[in-house]
């Protein structure tokens, strides 16, 4: 019996494995900056189905969600697409959920190694209303599609249990059966899709601005830090765990820190890794403010990154990643909160 945590894509031409926190998945197929080119000028197929996979059904199975996430889900229409989170009870991130409704059941999907944790959460708040939980990780993947050409691509596709149409990037994350992956995956390539892996996707998401729970975030991150108060918050809806943080900081003062873009000094022979400090470097000594979580190499721009630094870091100020020089780019700016807006650049793939 094949391993369960590696996947079949693994055996295309050319494919390499991704290291943490994407084990079991391609980081590419020979080629990651021929495959973002493709994926920007027309459309790629990644496979991310090491990520988790929830089904839940039953009538309330909306109200409910919507009780215990911070998004507004009880109108939530057949077909559409939504992000949410979990919070802690002081509104800290615990889980960041990508999910859609086929109108018979609500599709999650998490991020790798979380669909136990979430499913043992939701079962402890079921009470008596009539909503089962499945973590299904086991029979159903992720392909994600993105592209131009992806709403073309995907379009009449075979195998498809439900998607999210649009992702959060201009992304199309199909479900599919796991057992069928690999047809799946073949078809849209036959169609025109290049088989891209997750560097591709990675350096194309940070360069969407787009945080990722467990890489940009640790146990401290509140949703205004990352500028999830706008994609994955309704702040007008009723109660829930960890709302009272929101409100607090959205009415009346500053998140703690802020979401950076970082542009890496391109002549450093590597990328700064996952919680190397971000320095602040004065005119005596270093100082640690903040820390660094992805990183990846763009096509186009060269080596990139996110970090998350203290609100009161200067816009202008030159950081050191790891030790490598970055120049950064304001994400979340640093008077967000206090009913400021915060704007964050999309870069739309579709």
């Amino acid at each position: 019996m094949p391993d369960p945590q590696k996947s079949p894509l693994l055996a295309r031409p050319g494919a390499v494995e991704a290291g943490w926190p994407d084990e079991g998945v391609a980081a590419h197929y020979g080629d990651p900056m021929r495959e973002q080119r493709t994926i920007e000028e027309s459309a790629g197929v990644v496979d991310r189905s090491h990520r988790g996979v929830l089904k839940i059904t039953g009538p309330d199975r909306l109200s409910w969600l919507h009780s215990l996430t911070t998004q507004a889900l009880e109108g939530l229409a057949a077909g559409a697409a939504a992000q949410a989170l979990v919070l802690s009870p002081n509104g800290h991130v615990e889980h960041h959920l990508t999910l859609t409704d086929d109108g018979t059941a609500t599709w999650v999907h998490v991020e790798p190694g979380t669909a136990a944790a979430l499913a043992e959460f939701l079962e402890s708040m079921r009470f008596m209303l009539r909503v089962e939980v499945a973590d299904i990780s086991q029979d159903s993947a992720v392909l994600t599609v993105l592209g131009p050409a992806a709403g073309d691509l995907v379009a009449g596709l075979d195998g498809v249990q439900a998607s999210v149409n649009p992702g959060s990037f201009g992304t199309i994350d199909l479900f599919v059966a796991r057992d069928l992956l690999s047809e799946v995956a073949g078809d849209l390539v036959r169609r025109g899709a290049a088989a891209a892996g997750m560097w591709a996707f990675e350096a194309l998401r940070i360069a969407a601005h787009v945080p990722r729970l467990g890489l940009d975030t640790d146990h401290r991150t509140i949703p205004h830090e990352v500028g999830w108060i706008d994609s994955a918050v309704h702040l007008n809806k009723g109660c829930y765990r960890g709302q009272e943080t929101v409100a607090r900081v959205h009415n009346l003062g500053h998140p703690p820190r802020r979401l950076v873009f970082l542009h890496l000094d391109g002549s450093a022979d590597r990328l700064p890794g996952h919680g190397d400090p971000v320095e602040l470097d004065g005119p005596e000594k270093r100082t640690a403010v903040g820390f660094t979580g992805s990183a990846a190499r763009h096509y186009e721009l060269g080596p990139i990154g996110l970090a998350l630094v203290k609100r009161t870091v200067p816009v202008e100020a030159t950081l050191l990643a790891g030790g490598v020089p970055a120049a950064q780019e304001v994400i979340v700016p640093p008077d967000a909160g206090a009913n400021v807006k915060v704007t964050l650049r999309r870069r739309q793939l579709m």
